[in-house]
């Protein structure tokens, strides 16, 4: 039989196969080079600048489609029904969860032809003991594959421990546990990231500076991510001898009371008066900032993370000066990918994924913003 790539052109591989005649777009291709499908269109016509690396990903699905037992007809003739479990915190519109719940989403989408359920288990990010119940309830499941985002650390160890035992394969995206048994990672390198943020928030500032981090209070553990960024931040700080040179003033919001995060943030104010920078290591920037313009403390130099609706408003501004991105929904489906490529696929995938620091400053976030792939 030939197998046939369905696009606006067909193209035809004239293999034999034994199976069922199926179709195969561009866009599987893609899915399984881990390219754009404007790359493997170019790869086929033979036109257009493509690099090596991804000329070469697409030669190899080419390859396996041709020459090897077809893996999209196996995959699509089997009557297995594979049952993906996402762990991630719950949300509201506009966060960054909600990113990452769209990835799941068009992954959800993309390999639903190949018997794959996707289900999502939420819990309270700040709330160690939802992560725990939410644990529980994924293990009577028996899925065939999870996706968490430790942000509980030891309560995420718990969990993995677990999996392994039980030979359920899970991958992390956001944050990483080095230890764990995990498949792949897709998120940033989070202590590189607190590196880089003490990096941009500390140079030029004079001596005696004084420096405000903000945290948001939790029940349970500390944010795995957050401890990963802060531990990053320290070591620039003592890399740079800057120990004696400047003064770090710690706070600690609530996560539902603004009017008495607003009134912790005055009394901060009027007791150091050499306040100079400012950071909050999760992606909840925009509320310093707000309680920075409302107490006239626009001056201060501010620096936080992803790109959440009103963090890029207050960037616009001028109130955060820098935000560091981390492309959420990329984490989810690239997650989701490599399981399949794995589980279902039988290939060989990369264990730990860093995506890119985006620094976005007022300058440059319009065009990140507008560019599409």
């Amino acid at each position: 039989m030939e197998i046939i790539l369905c696009t606006d052109t067909e193209y035809n591989f004239s293999t034999p196969m034994t199976e069922q005649n199926n179709k195969i777009r561009i866009k599987d291709i893609a899915i399984l080079a881990g390219v754009s499908e404007g790359t493997v269109d170019r790869v086929l016509h033979d036109r257009g600048d493509v690099s090596e690396k991804s000329r070469e990903a697409v030669k190899k699905v080419l390859t396996e489609i041709n020459y090897s037992p077809n893996l999209f007809a196996r995959s699509l003739a089997s009557k297995k029904q594979y049952k993906f479990i996402c762990l991630f915190p719950a949300h509201q519109t506009g966060s960054y969860w909600e990113k990452v719940d769209k990835g799941f989403d068009l992954a959800a989408d993309d390999f639903s032809l190949h018997n794959v359920l996707i289900e999502k288990t939420y819990f309270d990010q700040y709330d160690s003991q939802s992560f725990r119940n939410a644990s529980n309830i994924i293990l009577l499941k028996e899925p065939d594959a999870v996706f968490i985002a430790p942000i509980f650390r030891e309560e995420a160890l718990r969990l993995t421990t677990e999996l392994t035992r039980l030979h359920i394969p899970f991958s992390f995206i956001d944050s990483l546990i080095e230890e764990a048994d995990y498949v792949t990672y897709y998120g940033q390198n989070s202590f590189q990231s607190g590196y880089i943020a003490a990096k941009l928030l500390l140079s030029s500032l004079p001596e005696g500076s004084q420096i405000l981090v903000a945290r948001t209070r939790r029940k349970g553990s500390v944010s795995n991510q957050t401890l990963a960024r802060y531990n990053g931040f320290i070591q620039y700080i003592q890399e740079h001898h800057l120990n004696d040179q400047i003064e770090l003033i710690n706070v600690e919001f609530k996560n539902d009371d603004e009017n008495a995060n607003r009134e912790i943030l005055q009394n901060t104010f009027s007791t150091h008066s050499e306040i100079k920078a400012a950071i909050t290591f999760n992606s909840k920037v925009y509320r310093l900032a707000m309680h920075l313009a409302e107490l006239n403390h626009t001056n201060i130099r501010l620096i936080g993370y992803d790109l959440l609706e009103q963090n890029v408003t207050y960037l616009q501004q001028g109130v955060i000066n820098y935000l560091i991105g981390q492309r959420p929904d990329k984490q989810a489906y690239f997650s989701i990918r490599d399981m399949c490529r794995q589980l279902i696929f039988r290939q060989e995938i990369k264990k730990i994924n860093f995506v890119p620091i985006d620094i976005l400053m007022k300058d440059n976030i319009e065009d990140y913003l507008n560019f599409t792939e």
